[in-house]
């Protein structure tokens, strides 16, 4: 085992060059992730109205089938970090392996779900007659790459854990890449119309895998970690992980119930809903950068048994959370005369989108604070309090949610809600962060 590093002096600019070497390749794989979607959107849309909304269905389906897993490269993050803390990178690449074994197994198991169950699946989003032979074929070629997809997962909190944050940023890239190569080749070149596009995702996030694989295996026998799967280790990651898992879907729980509600409140309505949440989730990928430094170095410091300096970084931290968020408020609000245009021409849309996107500004101050001290109590490995504090959450949302077409105030009164459900949070982790419970040192937590 190798000692811990020397401790330097807490200061805020030790603290802002740790977050910033962290937070910015971060944020760069984070917004490389959704261009996957984003090209395989632009090439199939060229096949046809039909191929595109099959693909919507079948993209939907999978990002709920994956999203709901986040937890394995949240955890995975949270483990490493308090072994590389502790000076112990053996023990901490032995904690990565045993999540990435953890991501096969779930894999598989959803994979083999997927292939038989795709049609069902597909009209359980009432797929028109058109589209949903686009959507299963689409859903069951890509159900083949969930293996890989919850591996890369695994595998990026590995390397979150150890520090680096670069290397998911260049095989983000060089996946975005090859998928975009693959898709143009596969649909047009080889003529294969939807499943091309398929097949091209499938190849380009296997290919990440084995590029992940080839790291952390060589990171493996460099520091004599075992490379074999550990029943005792993969059943610790699974048991860290179900807290996490409970956060995550209460949270699509949330946005579900807001997208029913905007539904019910008339087409114009949905459709400015659907373009203020996807801005709203934009916005999220700027403060989720922060919030994974949060868990990367709250970790370290946690395993090398500093709890001062965990103390010290996540009170910084809390404080790039709110200017971020109000910067990024200040420009929501500023280019909202450049931004509607790009997505809507509808008069009745617009009316309703720009209060509501001023809302979402007025709410990112909040929003800064909800996801670095999500981030921070994720790194300290303190997933039963963050799923409690999620249902609490659920709990009071979805009555102030489903009121809104009752009382009145349309859209506008709904991201109100939103804003409401970001307070609650907020105000649950800044309890949990004030009173230094989360502050467990050690190399695991106890």
């Amino acid at each position: 085992m190798t000692q811990a590093p020397a401790r330097e002096p807490h200061t805020a600019r030790r603290h802002d060059r740790e977050i910033l070497a962290l937070a910015v390749p971060a944020f760069g794989a984070l917004v490389a992730e959704p261009l996957f979607l984003m090209a395989d959107s632009a090439i199939v849309g060229h096949l046809g109205t039909p191929q595109l909304a099959g693909l919507g269905i079948a993209a939907a389906l999978l990002t709920t089938a994956v999203s709901v897993f986040v937890f394995l490269a949240y955890a995975t993050t949270a483990a490493v970090a308090r072994r590389v803390g502790a000076g112990d990178l053996q023990a901490a690449i032995r904690q990565g392996m045993d999540g990435i074994w953890l991501a096969l197994i779930l894999g598989a198991v959803v994979g083999v779900a997927v292939l038989p169950t795709a049609p069902a699946l597909v009209d359980l989003f009432g797929a028109s007659p058109t589209a949903a032979p686009h959507a299963t074929t689409y859903l069951r070629i890509s159900a083949l790459g969930i293996p890989a997809m919850l591996m890369v997962l695994a595998a990026t909190g590995v390397l979150r854990g150890l520090q680096d944050t670069r290397t998911p940023l260049y095989v983000a890239i060089g996946g975005f890449a090859a998928n975009a190569a693959l898709n143009l080749g596969l649909v047009y070149g080889a003529g294969l119309g939807i499943a091309g596009s398929a097949w091209g995702t499938v190849l380009a996030q296997w290919a990440m895998a084995a590029v992940y694989l080839a790291v952390v295996v060589r990171g493996a026998r460099r520091h004599g970690a075992s490379l074999r799967p550990d029943a005792a280790g993969i059943r610790a990651c699974a048991q860290a992980g179900v807290p996490l898992l409970v956060r995550t879907l209460s949270l699509r729980a949330v946005l579900m119930i807001a997208t029913a509600v905007a539904a019910r409140l008339g087409d114009a309505e949905i459709a400015a809903h659907q373009i203020a949440l996807t801005l709203w989730s934009l916005l999220a990928f700027a403060l989720d950068a922060i919030a994974i430094a949060g868990q990367t170095i709250i970790g370290r410091y946690l395993g090398a048994e500093d709890a001062a300096g965990a103390r010290a970084v996540c009170r910084r931290m809390v404080q790039w959370g709110i200017a971020s968020g109000v910067v990024m408020g200040a420009l929501v609000a500023a280019a909202l005369p450049v931004f509607i245009p790009l997505f809507t021409t509808d008069p009745a849309v617009r009316d309703i989108l720009v209060p509501a996107l001023l809302v979402v500004a007025v709410g990112q101050p909040i929003a800064g604070i909800v996801f670095v001290l999500d981030g921070v109590l994720m790194g300290a490995g303190d997933g039963p309090y963050l799923a409690w504090a999620m249902l609490l959450v659920l709990a009071v949302f979805t009555p102030a949610a489903l009121l809104v077409p009752t009382v009145g105030g349309g859209l506008t009164a709904l991201w109100w809600a939103m804003t409401l459900m970001m307070t609650v949070r907020m105000v649950t982790l800044w309890i949990r962060a004030r009173s230094g419970r989360w502050l467990v040192t050690g190399a695991v937590r106890a």
